[in-house]
């Protein structure tokens, strides 16, 4: 490589750097926001319905066939479970995936821009055998479908 294309790429990566540097010096790069999100309560509550009324404001929810929850039948390492949900209920604001038996259920909240996909895919934690639920809010309410995963190794502690 020449010292023309090395003096380049310094150039590139200094110039970067220093936009970095004042974007976070103006406060353009803080996490005050993602983080004034978090909703402590609901994931430490132990119960679903408290856990759901903290996050979405309503805990009442209605099984839907609009809604997907993909995840193996079988979870050889609960350390490491994963799981994919879909739906095509027009309007959904939110997805949250639960863990039946976690001891804490609330694993996930997905909020969702006007006009996105209803889509969320991850990987979970699952301390035992039970449903993995997946609940989608839209329009005020709450929509619900469920998939049992058997748990052969225990990750949350087991």
């Amino acid at each position: 490589m020449s010292t023309e294309m090395k003096r380049r790429i310094f150039l590139k990566r200094s110039l970067a750097a220093g936009a970095v540097g004042v974007a976070a010096g103006a406060g353009l790069l803080t996490p005050q926001e993602i983080l004034a999100a978090w909703n402590k309560a609901a994931f430490e509550a132990k119960e679903l319905p408290s856990a759901l009324n903290e996050l979405l404001g309503v805990s009442d929810h209605e099984a839907s066939a609009d809604i997907n929850v993909k995840a193996p039948d079988i979870a050889e390492n609960g350390a490491v479970v994963p799981v994919t949900i879909s739906t095509s209920i027009a309007g959904a604001e939110s997805i949250t995936l639960i863990a039946s038996n976690n001891p804490v259920p609330l694993v996930a909240n997905f909020k969702l821009g006007q006009g996105a996909s209803g889509f969320a895919s991850t990987r979970i934690k699952m301390g035992k055998t039970g449903d993995v639920v997946a609940v989608v809010k839209a329009g005020g309410k709450l929509y619900s479908a469920k998939k049992e995963v058997k748990v052969t190794i225990g990750g949350c502690g087991g």
